[in-house]
């Protein structure tokens, strides 16, 4: 992740710096092991650069950033629950009557909605943590 918000060739010594690790071996070490596995290039300078994007589980990539995908979810059930709020704000107006259903339906989307959001932002705080 370091190499792909760098979005530059960089040497194991930035490497260390950036993630903060106690020598340059270890940055060294784990850039072998991903150009092992393909993910990174040497280039002619020594420097490495991704070659790919992996993908993580529950993670989508936006541009150069990982997104939790709970995000997403909590995204579409908002919608949902502002679709659900307009339709009892219109029989609220029509003076309809207001069924049960519709008010319990419209509980569990914000809650929903809410834990996708509560668990999507804990996973964002994690990840950026991890990675400065």
């Amino acid at each position: 992740m370091y190499l792909i918000k760098e979005a530059k060739p960089v040497g194991p010594r930035d490497v260390m710096r950036g993630l903060g690790l106690s020598s340059p071996s270890i940055a060294y070490r784990h850039l072998q092991k991903l150009d092992e596995i393909g993910v990174i290039q040497r280039d002619a300078n020594g420097n490495y650069v991704v070659k790919e994007k992996t993908s993580f589980e529950g993670y989508l990539w936006i541009g150069r950033s990982l997104v939790p995908r709970l995000l997403f979810y909590s995204f579409f059930m908002l919608g949902l629950l502002i679709i659900e709020i307009a339709v009892i704000a219109v029989r609220v107006l029509n003076t309809a009557p207001i069924e049960f259903e519709i008010i319990l339906l419209t509980m569990v989307t914000g809650v929903s909605s809410a834990l996708f959001m509560t668990e999507g932002i804990s996973l964002q705080r994690r990840l950026k943590k991890k990675a400065p």
